[in-house]
């Protein structure tokens, strides 16, 4: 699974969203009027409704998910999704006629959007997270059509179809899935909160869908809303609890710590974006406004707090700045793979140079300090370890932050899992949570793309399952047949016996 975002998209998505900027129509979907889609509708209107339905797609992060890497066409479709239960491939959702999905109607279009259901009746899996986009207002919706029939280019070129192994491969079974955990109900306004709230409300539910990586997922991958935002594994990495708890959540956050975490992907001594968040800072969350960020922040801070039992202090407050450079003087300068093997220096020869041999980090925190982190101070270290494994690749506040990765496919030097989970535990011991250990089958784990959940390694006893029934079914019949030759006399079947009339 890649994690690095190619500098050519980058420079693509940047391009269209800094044309919007120029626009100065950054206020999305609340700032905006609905417009009705009748024949007197005027150019202007039909432009603004257009604009308006860009800004969305933006809130939306509709391209990081429907554009590939390796310089894909905008929303032509083709990501891979290396989901545990398969590799899943976004869809073409240009306005081409034979290849996306320009012969939609607007309902339909809505029903893919709210219901995940295509045109032609098949289902959506959800990583297409339409259980957030079921909340979307008629008008938004209407504008996210105009936008992407009369705005996006088409591209005939078909997406890669998605064929998961069975039975998660039958579609038909979404149908059941759906009856289970999909609420299809509209955004309304709170009337007890105020319009910041409700916009930040509507931004976070819905269009922003937060919840599809911070909230935990129960056995059937649905989204466990008793644990609403209270953090989750997400593949490799950890999307942390965002609930307004100030130990385990963001609630010992100061309002323009948030904002510039949104904003620009971190906030001194707090905390980075990297993987996925760090995509999502990238694409979408860095080109909304101000007030729709600190709308956002209201929002989380009225949420239901949860704790880990087992945390006493914020994540950020752990570690301090310590260098062990004076103990490896004199010691070999070897640095070929495997010559260095204690964690102090294996840091010493591939992070201190960045990082600083005291972890404080470079002058502008670009790269950052090491401790007060929340990345080195939680208790799930999985976010060390991808960003060792995978690197840090953000492009967002006029800044681009580039860490390189030391997994299999390092520019640098690629790391075995002892190796890194050295280096994890020496950062850890010296500048963050030293109550947490890696082992080198953690980094394995992450390597291979993360813990697997129960629904994924419940598979073979799905896969035995339709034999047993047949065996049952076969045995069943065999016993009944047995039955009724013993009832016959003389060994004769039942329907030769001479009682029978």
């Amino acid at each position: 699974m890649k994690h690095t975002i190619q500098r050519q998209l980058r420079t693509l998505r940047a391009a269209g969203y800094r044309a919007a900027i120029a626009l100065g129509l950054l206020g999305i979907a609340g700032s905006m009027p609905a417009f009705a889609q009748t024949a007197s509708t005027s150019a202007s209107a039909d432009a603004a409704l257009i604009e308006k339905g860009h800004q969305l797609a933006i809130a939306a992060d509709c391209m990081a998910c429907h554009t590939a890497l390796d310089g894909g066409k905008p929303f032509a479709g083709g990501y891979g999704i290396a989901s545990p239960m398969g590799q899943i491939y976004s869809s073409n959702i240009t306005p081409s006629k034979t290849a996306g999905i320009g012969n939609y109607t607007e309902a339909q279009f809505a029903r893919a959007l709210r219901e995940g259901v295509r045109a032609d009746g098949a289902r959506l899996y959800p990583a297409m997270p339409y259980t957030s986009y079921s909340g979307l207002t008629d008008d938004d919706v209407l504008a996210l059509y105009a936008y992407f029939m009369h705005a996006v280019k088409p591209v005939d070129d078909p997406a890669p179809v998605t064929n998961l192994p069975f039975p998660f491969g039958m579609r038909t079974a979404m149908a059941g899935w759906n009856m289970l955990f999909l609420t299809n109900k509209r955004f309304e306004a709170d009337p007890a909160h105020d319009a910041q709230w409700n916009r930040g409300a509507y931004l976070t539910n819905v269009l922003a869908h937060c919840s599809a990586c911070h909230t935990p997922r129960n056995a059937l991958m649905a989204e466990d809303f008793g644990r609403n935002l209270g953090g989750a594994q997400l593949g490799a990495w950890y999307a942390p609890n965002i609930t307004s708890d100030p130990v385990s959540g963001i609630g010992a956050w100061t309002d323009n710590e948030l904002v510039s975490y949104l904003k620009t992907g971190r906030a001194l001594g707090k905390n980075q974006a990297a993987g996925p968040m760090a995509e999502a800072v990238q694409n979408s969350l860095q080109y909304l406004s101000d007030a729709d960020l600190q709308s956002i922040v209201t929002y989380l801070r009225s949420t239901k707090p949860i704790r880990d039992a087992h945390e006493s202090a914020p994540a950020f407050t752990h570690g301090r700045a310590v260098s062990s450079e004076a103990t490896l003087r004199g010691m070999s300068a070897l640095n070929a793979n495997g010559s260095l093997t204690t964690g102090a220096a294996l840091f010493s020869g591939y992070c201190a140079s960045c990082h600083q041999a005291n972890g404080k980090g470079s002058p502008s925190q670009a790269y950052p300090s090491l401790s007060n982190n929340t990345a080195t101070g939680s208790r799930n270290p999985s976010n060390l370890i991808a960003a060792i494994l995978y690197g840090v690749d953000r492009d967002a506040g006029g800044q681009h932050v580039l860490m390189p990765s030391f997994g299999e496919d390092s520019y640098v030097q690629p790391l075995k899992d002892d190796q890194i989970a050295a280096i994890a535990n020496y950062v850890l011991a010296q500048y963050g949570n030293a109550d947490v250990t890696v082992t080198p089958d953690d980094v394995a784990v992450a390597r291979s793309g993360g813990p697997v959940p129960l629904l994924a390694r419940a598979r073979p006893l799905m896969l035995a399952a339709p034999v047993v029934v047949v065996l049952l079914i076969v045995f069943g019949i065999m016993i009944r047949r047995r039955r009724a030759r013993r009832v016959a006399p003389d060994g004769l079947p039942p329907e030769r016996s001479p009682r029978q009339p």
